[in-house]
C-alpha cells in the first residue's frame, strides 16, 4: 500500500497562516486543486424545478428553512425530552453523513485519500450547514488510526438552539457531529466518533470538534448512546426531564443478564424504522409477527419488545419450534401431567404456564405441523389450554409473538399453513431486512462484536485491517447479523493480542467472492488481495467514469504484465486460480479481440 496520509497541525497552521497573510482565510481550500473540489462539488447540484426536485449527484436533496428545522429540533425536544431528541437527531446526522460518503466514493474513485476524506467538510458547507475549517488532520490507514481537529463557524443547529432556549452549558450541534461521525466511519471502514469539545451554544465564538477511531477514546459508550436506538421504555422516562439534565445525573438502567447478548446496534433508517415500530406496538396487547431472512436478529427484537412493554417485570420465553421434535411440541407448549405416558413420573409445566403474564417468543413458527397449528391457534384465541393428559383447563395470560423466515402467505397458498392461524398471527408484521441492506450497520455492528468478544474471550486485539475492513463492507453477508458476530469472534480468536484482525482471521477462502475488492487508499484506487502479507496493487490512471468491468480488466492486465505474462504468478497475487483469473482476463477482453483468438490446439 502507499504511504499513510498524513497532515499535521503544523502544516496546517502553514497554510492557514499562509492564507490569512494572503487577506483570503474566509475562503481557505484544505487541499486546493485537489479532487474533488469545492467546483467539482458545487457541479454536482442541480435543480429540477419543473418536476419539483433537487439532485447532488444521483441523490434527491430538500431545500428547506432553517427556521422550519429549528422548529421541527423544538418540538422534538419538548415533546420527547432532550436526550431522546439529541439520539434521532444525531442518527438522522449519521445517515446523512454515510451517504454523502458513498456518493463522494463512488464519483471519485481514483482521489486521492485526504482529499475524499477532506469533501465532507465542502459538503457540509455546500449544504448549508456549517463552515468548517481544518485545525489538524491525521489518519493511516493501514494502522487504522484517525484523528481530526475542526472549527465550525456560522454552525446553523446553533442558530436555532439559541433562539429556542439562549446559552446553556451542553454542546447542541448534534445532527452536525453524526454528519461527521457517519462520513468518517464509512469511508474509513472503522467507527470514528466525533465530540463537540466547544460550542456556540456554551457561549464559545465558535464550535470545535476532534474526531478519532474508537479505541483512541477508550469508552465511547456515552457516544454510542446517542448513535444507537436505545431502550424506548429508558427514553419515555427522559420526556420529563427538564433542558438542562446531564447523562450523569441519571441513574443507570436496569439491565438483565442476557441483555448485552442481545443488545441492538445499527443507525441505518430501515434499523430506526423496526425500532420505532416497537415503541408504537410495545404498549398494546398485539401479537407481533417478525419476518426476514435468517439470522436478522428477529429474537432480539422480539427480547426488546417485551423490555419496552406493559410486561418488562414478567417472563420472557423463547422456543424454537424447528428444534423440537413433532411428538413432543404439544407437551413442551402445554405441559404434561403426570402420568400420561410412560415415563411420565411428575407433572410438568409449558412454556404457555411459564410465560403466563409475560411474553413468549415462538421462532420458526413456519415450522409446526398442521395439527400443532391447531392446538395453537385454540390456546390463542380462548386465552386457555389443557396439559398432555390432564382434564383441568388453565387460564393463561401470555402476549404471543412470532417469527418466521419463510413466506407465510405462500406456504397458505401451498396448504403446509393454517389461514386462520395466519391471520390470528399477523396482526402487526415487522419486517426485519437483511444485513446487505444495511450497510450503514455494518461498521457499528463491528465494534460492538469486537468488543464484546474481546472481553468475553479476554482477547486484546487492535482493531481490523484496512483490508478486513474492505472485506466485510463488501461481503454479501447470507448469514446475516448472525454470520457478522460469528466471522468478528473468529477473528478475536485467530488474531494475535495485540495485532490487527485480518481477512485470513475471519473468513475461509470459500466465503469471500472472486469479485476484486476496490477501495480508496492514499494514492488512488486499490484491489485488495486475498493472500495474507501481499501488498495491495493499485490502478494506475483509473479514469473517474471508468466502470467497474473496466477496472477489473485494467487490474489484470497490470498485475499480468507485473509479473512477466506469468498467469499462474498473477493469478496467486490476485487470490484467484489459474483457470479463474485466465477467465476473468477473457471476459474483460472485446468481442472482437475474442472472436479473433484461436484456440489452443487440440481444442474441439
Amino acid at each position: 500500500m502507499g504511504k499513510p496520509s498524513r497532515i499535521s497541525l503544523a502544516e496546517v497552521q502553514r497554510q492557514v497562516d499562509g492564507a490569512q497573510r494572503r487577506g483570503d482565510s474566509a475562503h481557505f481550500d484544505f487541499s486546493e486543486g485537489r479532487a474533488p473540489t469545492l467546483a467539482d462539488l458545487t457541479e454536482s447540484l442541480f435543480f429540477s424545478p419543473g418536476d419539483g426536485r433537487i439532485w447532488l449527484n444521483d441523490q434527491r436533496m430538500v431545500l428547506m428553512h432553517s427556521s422550519a428545522l429549528g422548529h421541527l429540533r423544538r418540538e422534538l425536544i419538548d415533546t420527547l425530552g432532550l436526550h431522546r431528541a439529541r439520539g434521532l437527531l444525531t442518527r438522522a446526522g449519521y445517515v446523512a453523513g454515510a451517504r454523502d460518503a458513498e456518493l463522494v466514493r463512488a464519483r471519485w474513485p481514483d482521489a486521492d485519500a485526504a482529499s475524499v476524506f477532506m469533501a465532507g467538510t465542502r459538503l457540509h458547507a455546500l449544504e448549508g450547514v456549517v463552515k468548517v475549517t481544518p485545525l489538524a488532520f491525521e489518519f493511516d490507514i493501514d494502522q487504522g488510526r484517525y484523528e481530526g481537529e475542526f472549527l465550525w463557524e456560522h454552525a446553523s443547529e446553533d442558530d436555532e438552539h439559541i433562539a429556542a432556549y439562549g446559552i446553556g452549558t451542553e454542546p447542541a450541534c448534534w445532527s452536525q457531529v453524526g454528519y461527521a461521525s457517519g462520513y468518517v466511519t464509512t469511508l474509513f471502514g472503522q467507527l470514528v466518533v466525533f465530540r463537540e469539545v466547544e460550542c456556540r451554544s456554551m457561549g464559545a465564538s465558535a464550535c470545535r470538534v476532534v474526531g478519532r477511531h474508537a479505541a483512541a477514546w477508550g469508552d465511547v459508550s456515552e457516544d454510542l448512546r446517542y448513535l444507537q436506538a436505545r431502550d424506548y421504555r429508558e427514553l419515555r422516562s427522559e420526556a420529563a426531564e427538564p433542558l438542562a439534565a446531564t447523562p450523569a445525573a441519571r441513574p443507570a438502567p436496569r439491565r438483565r443478564p442476557s441483555d448485552d447478548r442481545h443488545e441492538l446496534v445499527g443507525a441505518s433508517s430501515a434499523f430506526n424504522s423496526a425500532c420505532h415500530q416497537l415503541d408504537r406496538v410495545a404498549p398494546t396487547q398485539a401479537t407481533v409477527l417478525f419476518t426476514g431472512e435468517s439470522g436478522v436478529g428477529k429474537e432480539a427484537f422480539a427480547r426488546r419488545l417485551h423490555r419496552i412493554s406493559r410486561r418488562a417485570e414478567q417472563p420472557f420465553v423463547a422456543v424454537n419450534c424447528a428444534a423440537i421434535p413433532e411428538t413432543l411440541i404439544e407437551s413442551e407448549l402445554f405441559g404434561v401431567d403426570r402420568g400420561a405416558f410412560t415415563g411420565a413420573s411428575r407433572s410438568r409445566a409449558g412454556r404457555f404456564e411459564r410465560a403466563d403474564g409475560g411474553t413468549l417468543f415462538l421462532d420458526e413458527i413456519g415450522s409446526l405441523s398442521l395439527v400443532a397449528q391447531g392446538k395453537l391457534l385454540r390456546a390463542l384465541q380462548e386465552g386457555e389450554i389443557e396439559r398432555v393428559g390432564g382434564s383441568q383447563t388453565l387460564h393463561v395470560d401470555v402476549r404471543l409473538v412470532a417469527a418466521t423466515n419463510v413466506d407465510l402467505q405462500a406456504e397458505v397458498k401451498a396448504g403446509r399453513f393454517r389461514e386462520d392461524l395466519f391471520y390470528r398471527l399477523n396482526v402487526y408484521p415487522v419486517h426485519l431486512p437483511p444485513l446487505r441492506e444495511r450497510r450503514d450497520d455494518v461498521p457499528l455492528l463491528m465494534n460492538h462484536f469486537l468488543q464484546r468478544e474481546s472481553l468475553r474471550h479476554g482477547r486484546a486485539t487492535r482493531g481490523f485491517t484496512p483490508r478486513a475492513v474492505r472485506a466485510l463492507l463488501s461481503y454479501a453477508f447470507p448469514g446475516n447479523i448472525r454470520e457478522l458476530q460469528n466471522l468478528v469472534e473468529r477473528g478475536v480468536i485467530s488474531a494475535e493480542d495485540g495485532s490487527a484482525i485480518d481477512v485470513p482471521h475471519l473468513f475461509r477462502r470459500e466465503q469471500l467472492s472472486d469479485e476484486t475488492l476496490l477501495a480508496i487508499g492514499a494514492q488512488g484506487v486499490l484491489a485488495a488481495p486475498r493472500s495474507a502479507g501481499q501488498p495491495p496493487l493499485r490502478l494506475r490512471d483509473a479514469a473517474p467514469q471508468a466502470t467497474l468491468h473496466d477496472i477489473e480488466g485494467r487490474l489484470l492486465r497490470e498485475v499480468l504484465a507485473e509479473c512477466d505474462g506469468n498467469v499462474t504468478a498473477a493469478a496467486r497475487q490476485l487470490g484467484l486460480s489459474r483457470a479463474q483469473f485466465a477467465y476473468k482476463l477473457d471476459k474483460t477482453q472485446s468481442p472482437a479481440r475474442r472472436r479473433t483468438r484461436r484456440p489452443k490446439a487440440g481444442a474441439e
